[in-house]
């Protein structure tokens, strides 16, 4: 099954030095999409180590993409212009579509990297209209979303999840960020993180979370009775309160 993901924008990335100026640039190793194809998931940050964008850099066989959440698109792509300098390197706006499944894959799709549960993806003509609710498998795998749980200029992707989600290398070398990113990797443990939540009633996502008085986190996406929240985990203990709804950690 297949689906359309229209509120994806597609670009066409060319230049004989795109994958090493993305390498510099981004969270993740892209290098590997240089032997063929593959789908690599990806974030930019700020120097200061806060998630900009997460996108999918992409090697369909014939050509390189950048596949981005289209609220995310134009700044991000103003954002690697800045950086371009005198590199061979074009992004161009693509006519081709993202489709997004489960079960058996269609030849030339690509399982998405995040998670097995999240299927596979192909880029060519639209496909059908969406009906995958992927909330649900969202929430069940604690998956973070652009412009939902990921915020620019505000979070941080190991506490969103971007290690477990094979959206960060450790062994790659340097990108814009990865300091802030390798001292958080390194602590003990992160004091804060998403994580799924149990959740009775409903609240609107980016409603505070609060333990007594204490604000300790927000809660996001919710669907089937449980939700994706961030928290302080040191300080968000038994039962919390998000708006009208009770929320507990599972």
């Amino acid at each position: 099954m297949g689906e359309t993901a229209t509120d994806r924008k597609i670009f066409a990335l060319t230049g004989a030095d795109v994958l090493t100026f993305l390498q510099g640039l981004v969270s993740n190793d892209v290098l590997p999409l240089a032997k063929g194809p593959g789908l690599v998931w990806a974030a930019l940050l700020t120097p200061q180590g806060k998630y900009l964008a997460d996108f999918f850099v992409v090697n369909t066989g014939t050509a390189l993409l950048l596949d981005i959440k289209d609220s995310f698109a134009a700044a991000t792509v103003q954002r690697l212009s800045m950086y371009k300098l005198r590199a061979d390197v074009q992004i161009a706006p693509s006519d081709l579509a993202v489709t997004r499944g489960l079960g058996p894959a269609p030849q030339g799709a690509l399982p998405d990297p995040r998670h097995p549960a999240l299927g596979w993806r192909a880029y060519g003509a639209p496909g059908t209209a969406p009906e995958i609710d992927w909330d649900a498998i969202r929430v069940a795998h604690a998956i973070p979303e652009s412009g939902i749980e990921l915020i620019a200029n505000d979070s941080y992707i190991l506490e969103h999840g971007f290690e477990r989600l094979n959206g960060v290398n450790f062994r790659k070398g340097c990108y814009v960020g990865q300091e802030v990113t390798a001292r958080m990797k390194h602590k003990t443990e992160l004091r804060k993180g998403l994580v799924r939540v149990t959740v009775e009633g409903q609240a609107p996502a980016g409603t505070e979370v609060r333990s007594g008085d204490k604000v300790v986190g927000q809660l996001f996406t919710q669907s089937g009775g449980a939700g994706l929240a961030w928290l302080r985990l040191d300080q968000a203990q038994g039962e919390l309160q998000a708006g009208e709804a009770r929320l507990w950690q599972e």
